[in-house]
């Protein structure tokens, strides 16, 4: 006798596009089982790191955001004051006032200057380091200390060779600019784009030299064998091998750029001569804090996280373009 198990209701084997009561059951219950995917504890690891980010970021950006579309002011604490709804009245007090303009404008001089000589700069030094064979150790522990050092510590250096009576005008004679780097309207802020594209290099290098470690030498062998010299290698082999890294540089500079506030605070006493060197970022201190207005503060920081986001947008169409 024979029987045909295909025809048994409730089994898995029924008919091909029913599944069975019990198989269906036990699927639903194994989804039921895993809410956080196949690997629960990937959240359980990552959920410090993501109270962190929604604390320290995530709520602070909200909170700016509500603030630019209300008259907000700082009281006592505990006081219970109203805050009436003003839509854009901030964002127009913020957008007429030519200092607003001007520290954009000097936010833009400093990266046009950083970004490009950090991304040549580092991807330079990198691949001279990835050939050195002796003292290796040293020289990317000798790069690598200005960005892990305080940057008061080092402001203090600068201060030093570029003050009016400095190492650097000392040297440079009667060539020395007049007035003195860091008090001159057209060479402060060039002045701390150097400052910070030599303090941050060395982290932007290490960047560099994980990416040369995917690049593989038989690529270098190759141009070798058609003649190529060290140039060509360069720009055939290593410019192409590390494009993802050189995105990233890129994006990193020019969010760290953007967020500018120490330099020119410590360097030009709170971004002189006259507002030459004054960011985005200490104008959003000065409106906020010293001249009580935190209200169009938070207007300007969300129009520079505006900024930052098309800057970065556009970055990613042009320059991360091959990559992707």
């Amino acid at each position: 006798m024979t029987v045909d198990l295909t025809r048994t209701p409730g089994r898995t084997g029924g008919d091909p596009g029913r599944p069975g009561r019990a198989g269906g059951a036990a699927d639903a219950g194994r989804k039921r089982r895993r809410p956080f995917g196949a690997q629960p504890l990937g959240i359980l690891f990552s959920a410090p790191y993501l109270v962190f980010i929604g604390v320290v970021f995530a709520y602070p950006i909200v909170f700016a955001v509500w603030m630019s579309f209300h008259d907000y002011f700082f009281t006592a604490p505990g006081a219970n004051v109203e805050r009436p709804f003003v839509g854009l009245d901030n964002y127009v007090t913020a957008l007429t006032d030519p200092d607003v303009w001007r520290a954009f404008g000097n936010v833009g001089v400093f990266l046009l200057i950083n970004v490009p000589l950090t991304v040549v700069l580092s991807i330079l030094l990198a691949t001279a380091l990835d050939r050195v064979v002796r003292a290796r150790t040293f020289f990317r522990v000798a790069f690598y200390v200005p960005y892990v050092t305080a940057s008061v510590a080092v402001v203090a250096v600068w201060l030093f060779l570029f003050s009016n009576t400095g190492l650097v005008n000392n040297v440079l004679g009667p060539l020395a600019p007049n007035p003195s780097w860091l008090v001159n309207s057209a060479l402060a802020m060039p002045t701390i784009a150097l400052f910070v594209t030599w303090k941050g290099l060395g982290f932007y290098i290490l960047l560099y030299l994980a990416a040369l470690q995917n690049v593989q030498r038989e690529l270098y062998e190759s141009v070798a064998v058609d003649g190529g010299g060290r140039i060509r290698q360069f720009f055939a082999v290593t410019v192409p091998g590390v494009r993802p890294a050189t995105f990233l540089v890129v994006l990193l500079s020019t969010i760290t750029g953007a967020n500018l506030f120490t330099e020119p605070y410590l360097l030009t006493s709170g971004g002189g001569p006259n507002g030459a060197s004054t960011s985005p970022v200490l104008l959003i201190y000065q409106k906020g804090i010293e001249q009580q207005n935190p209200d169009v503060a938070a207007a300007i920081g969300v129009v520079l996280i505006v900024f930052v986001l098309v800057i970065a947008l556009l970055q990613r169409r042009f320059v991360g373009r091959e990559e992707s």
